[in-house]
């Protein structure tokens, strides 16, 4: 007798189980419904190179955790460039307790955002606006507890385009792969210019390593940061 293939909801339900345990039936639903709407939406805008169900569960959802632990209980949190909504859904979903804003420069991407929000029941802010220019709008500068950032740029340019965003006392946090220390290394006069304080936090994960950059703020940010849009990018501090 042919085996029958098992529907990707049922098989994503499984990965759930494998890669995030802790999360309960109505976490896992979400996650579910949230890989049927990434896949879905993907088929006509460019959300994820990554569309298998265990690639989704592993790299997108699971590694979007690594940063669960670092947050305090009801930290305001904003995901800059959050693109598909990794890190910050998949935080979301875990850690409801949370204040979460999702930032990016694509307003496709925001409303896709936002349907996914409303399909999961979810409650947070998306906001369609470049680093640059968020990080200027008073109601966002230096007003989160936590800023992500995953597969944007290199940490000095990040750091220009996040730390804003933070409240003194508050940090940065970006998801990096093995070659993270060479690029904080590469970060010791953008850290001075925009004070902050750095250190690394590493995770040894069946699909790779994966460091997080954990950038403190020390002190408010200078007012010329970030620079105009592409700045940063062009001449790294």
């Amino acid at each position: 007798m042919k085996q029958q293939v098992q529907p990707e909801p049922l098989v994503m339900r499984e990965l759930i189980g494998k890669y995030i345990p802790e999360a309960d039936e109505k976490q896992t639903a979400r996650f579910v419904r949230y890989y049927e709407l990434l896949i879905e939406r993907n088929n006509v805008m460019n959300l994820t190179a990554i569309t298998d169900p265990e690639g989704v569960a592993a790299r997108h959802f699971a590694d979007s955790l690594a940063a669960a632990s670092l947050l305090p209980q009801g930290a305001k949190v904003i995901d800059v460039g959050t693109g598909a909504g990794f890190p910050g859904i998949p935080l979301m979903i875990m850690r409801p307790d949370i204040e979460l804003t999702l930032l990016d420069s694509l307003n496709k991407r925001i409303v896709f955002l936002n349907d996914v929000l409303k399909e999961l029941g979810l409650s947070a802010a998306a906001v369609h606006a470049r680093a640059e220019d968020g990080a200027r709008n008073q109601a966002l500068r230096g007003r989160f507890d936590a800023v992500l950032s995953r597969a944007v740029a290199e940490v000095p340019v990040l750091a220009e385009w996040t730390l804003p965003f933070a409240r003194v006392g508050g940090c940065s946090i970006m998801y990096k792969g093995p070659g993270a220390n060479e690029e904080l290394a590469r970060a010791a006069n953008a850290l001075s210019e925009l004070r902050g304080e750095a250190g690394t936090v590493s995770f040894d994960f069946p699909w790779g390593e994966r460091k997080l950059v954990v950038i403190r703020k020390t002190a408010p940010t200078p007012s010329k940061y970030p620079r105009k849009a592409g700045a940063a990018a062009r001449s790294p501090l």
